[in-house]
């Protein structure tokens, strides 16, 4: 596949917590963008974060704190990531838990598999 045109990055921030399926939500998320084929997803973990849902509690020296927000980045052309956000907004609504997601327009410099 080429990725040169077209080419958008969808960015998913969810709950390190959420769960669907007995399994952590970005897990989900990470499978079903497999079986839906899109190119690439790498998934990060933030140490502190802030949204509609208030600020949430920074990692610490010695924390053994949780629900940090998991941040799941892809890359895929622009129609396959379209509808494929439809599927993981179906997985955040069916883990009643809430998300955010952002499209970006990106230029492909090197892709090969």
């Amino acid at each position: 596949m080429k990725l040169t045109e077209n080419a958008v990055q969808l960015k998913i921030i969810i709950n390190e917590e959420s769960i669907i399926y007995q399994r952590p939500l970005y897990e989900a998320i990470v499978f079903a963008a497999k079986k839906y084929r899109i190119s690439g997803v790498t998934v990060t973990k933030g140490i502190m974060s802030y949204g509609s849902n208030n600020l949430r509690e920074s990692v610490k020296v010695f924390s053994l704190s949780t629900g940090h927000p998991i941040i799941l980045e892809m890359v895929d052309i622009k129609e396959r990531l379209h509808d494929f956000a439809e599927i993981a907004s179906r997985l955040i609504d069916k883990a009643e838990t809430t998300g955010f997601m952002t499209f970006s327009e990106i230029e492909v410099y090197r892709y090969n598999r």
